[in-house]
This record gives structure tokens, sequence and C-alpha cells, in this order.
């Protein structure tokens, strides 16, 4: 978000945010609401009660001193930090119907408060981020569900997706001239999260920066010229991490032989489309694949750069012009960016012209993350929020990556968005474009 929210807006958000939860669970059957015990996902049933405790632990007790709708065992049950990963099968958790009612109730004490008390910077701060928190929980029930080919969820706002899947291939490179560009975002009184902060200046050397992801047909190529084997394009830890796993090919990809590559999308097997961005790949697969082609991946800098950047007049960047957007500063349509799940899975990424950054790249928000060259880090002079293990705990652990995809709710995508993962991680909504 750009602008300071209003409490009519943030109640809207919080039910809309809610809706989407609601729609990606309430399908599922006692069974598939815990599955089995893996590294990447969590019980669902335990994630949803971890959503609604995030609001009333943050929100309602530290800040409006409410106490625990379920006392002591919130704690005990919820706390992401406190309880570990591998226990969360474990717990003795709410029913399913209980888990929807201290959803419930925790909402409607918290638009209460809001309504009934008013509202401090702090608070609306904290709302906000209890909201995002949400979203990004929705986007981790996709890629759970994805992970263990539960069917596909059914949205209400879904849209027909046949001229978007049908737009075709994008490629080529943009030149992007060197310069001094400011990264991050500005102290403007918005919401922003703790790892954007705060605006800075970075010099770049001239680049060159694909127009377009990287697509499956173009993947193909490098799976074909036995890309996965050639340890020349990987690096060590990228060996051990294709090693131990046996692979020769992303992990939703079925070598379907006369009749070509197929993946698994949710609990469909489908062909593979040509001119998709490839998804579901790792850091390690994302850098093999660009050292193959005899490219990079690009920095953070330069991703920015070549998303919200314009051109000066004397032929360099414009140190004193930066985007909200890549197409602008008008927020998000439905004609602009695949995000949403409007679509309800990954385009063509020649889809979206309107999106275009000023240097011509296309779909730099939306469809597909993509990994950047840089191990996550603070920016200069980096603080904590109220939530102060967002982003510390993964400083120097993880790789960035930026723009979002098909999953990602719009309300939180603007081009200084920072998202960061394992290089190992291959199952979120991940893809790449190269850079020279």
């Amino acid at each position: 978000m750009t602008t300071q929210v209003t409490t009519t807006q943030l109640i809207k958000m919080l039910q809309d945010t809610r809706l989407r939860t609601l729609e990606l669970i309430t399908d599922l059957n006692a069974e598939q609401l815990i599955g089995p015990k893996l590294d990447t996902v969590n019980p669902l049933r335990w994630e949803v009660g971890h959503v609604a405790y995030f609001y009333e632990y943050f929100v309602l007790r530290a800040l409006y001193g409410r106490e625990s709708i379920l006392g002591d065992k919130a704690d005990a049950i919820y706390d992401s930090i406190a309880v570990a990963h591998e226990t969360r099968w474990d717990l003795p958790l709410l029913s399913f119907d209980e888990t929807l009612d201290y959803m419930q109730g925790t909402q409607d004490a918290l638009i209460a408060c809001l309504r009934d008390e008013g509202i401090t910077d702090a608070q609306r701060f904290m709302c906000q981020f209890g909201v995002f928190h949400e979203d990004m929980h929705t986007e981790a029930f996709l890629w759970g569900r994805q992970t263990l080919g539960y069917p596909t969820p059914v949205f209400a706002n879904t849209l027909d997706t046949d001229s978007h899947r049908k737009a075709g291939p994008y490629i080529g490179f943009v030149d992007v001239p060197g310069g001094t560009f400011s990264i991050g975002v500005p102290d403007d009184g918005a919401f922003n999260f703790d790892n954007e902060k705060w605006a800075h200046s970075v010099t770049v050397e001239p680049f060159s920066i694909a127009k377009a992801p990287v697509t499956n047909i173009e993947f193909i190529n490098f799976v074909d010229d036995g890309g996965y084997a050639r340890d020349e394009f990987w690096c060590l830890d990228g060996i051990k991490w294709r090693n131990q796993r046996e692979i020769n090919h992303p992990g939703y990809w079925i070598d379907a032989g006369s009749d070509g590559w197929m993946v698994r999308r949710f609990d469909q097997i489908l062909p593979l489309a040509d001119h998709e961005p490839v998804i579901h790949v790792s850091w390690y697969e994302a850098n093999a694949y660009a050292r193959w082609a005899g490219a990079r991946l690009p920095s953070e800098a330069e991703w920015e750069v070549a998303a919200l950047g314009e051109k000066s007049p004397d032929g360099l960047i414009a140190p004193d012009t930066k985007r909200i957007y890549p197409w602008g500063n008008d927020p998000h349509g439905d004609e602009i960016a695949n995000l949403d799940g409007r679509h309800m899975g990954p385009v063509d990424v020649a889809a979206f012209p309107e999106g275009d950054s000023a240097f011509g790249c296309r779909q730099m928000l939306g469809n597909a993350w993509e990994w950047c060259a840089d191990t996550f880090a603070p920016y200069p002079g980096f603080e904590t929020d109220a939530y102060e293990d967002y982003s510390r705990m993964l400083f120097g652990e993880t790789k960035v990556l930026r723009g979002g995809a098909w999953t990602t709710r719009s309300r939180m995508m603007r081009g200084t968005y920072r998202n960061y993962f394992e290089p190992e991680r291959w199952d979120v909504f991940s893809g790449f474009r190269l850079c020279k």
C-alpha cells in the first residue's frame, strides 16, 4: 500500500483476506486439513488457527489489552516461534469447527475495537500487517495444496484466462543504462515492511535484462542438453542438493515420452504450456540455467531499476524518478498483472503488455516470483518493527525473490517488495529472468 488506509478500508481488507482463507480450506476433509508431516507445509488446521492467533497476539492483546479467547492454550498451540514446525501435527489442535469459531471470534473482536475505540498509528500498522500476514498464508495454502495434490481451489473472482494463456512468447533483452538509483521505500507514512526500509542510493553499471521470465520451452532445452548433470553450471551447494534429490527436471514436471512433457497442477495432469514461465524451480536450478545460457541472475538493484526506473535525458538512469509499479503509480488492475489468483495459474509471458516497465520489461509484478542473485540482507540502517522476527532471522540464510506470483495478493505488491526463501526451495511459485 502506498497510502495510509482508513479504518473502513482496513475492515474491508480484513473481511476480504478471510474470505480467501475460507475459500482455500472449507472444501477439504478432515484428513486433508492435517496432511502428512512435511518440512515445507504446515497442517492446515494448525495454520488457519495461527492466522487468527497473529491478530489476537499482536493487536488485540498487545495493543487493545484484550484477553485471549483461548486463554493460555493459544500460546501453547499457535506461537510459530515457540512451537517447532515438526511438532505441529502432534498438538492438541482445536477441531475444525472450533478453529473456525476462533477465527471468527478474533475477527469480530478486532473489528469491534476498530469501530468502537478508534485506531492509533501503531494499531493501524499491526492490523495491516495482520492482513498481509494472512495474505502470505493464503499463498502458502496454495502451494501446500499444490504440494499435496489437493483439488484446484475455486475462487469467487476467477476470470476467463484463454486470451492470456494464448499470448505466446516475449523474447529478447532490453538495455538498461548505468547510473545512480534509489532502491527501497521512502518514509512516506504508509505501511512498509522492515526489510524495504529505507530508500538509499545504489550505483549500477549498464546491463541487459530479459524482457520476460524464462519459459517452459526454454527450460526444456536446458533439460534436454543434460543441464542437470553438468556440474560446470552448478554451484557446490547446488550440486549437493541436486544429487541428494536425484533430480533431472523441475519438481512437478512429468516426462510422458512421445507425448512430451506434462505437469501436475494441483490434482490435474496437464500438458506443459510452452510459453508460460517455468515455475517451481529452486534458486540452484535458476542459477544453473543462467550459467548454461551464458547469462546470470539479476541483482536486486538491477531488478528494481529495470522494474521501476526511467531513463533521463542524458541517457542514464533518472536518479530522481521512481515508479511505484512497473507501469506507473496507479494501483493494479486485472488487465495489468496476473495477481490475486484471478487466472488460477500462470499465463503466457507475452500477456499483460499494459504492465510493462519504462524499459520494456513485462510481468515484473505477478505471474511468477523471480529469483535474484542476492543473498537476503538488511538495507543500511535496518531496524525491526513490532513483529521483530519477520525479516532478521532470515538475513544471510535465504535468497531474494521479487515481483510476486499469480497467487500473490495485489494489495501487498509494489516494486520494492522483497520476498525470501532458502535456495533449495522449489515448491513455491518461483521462476526467474536472465541478466547480462
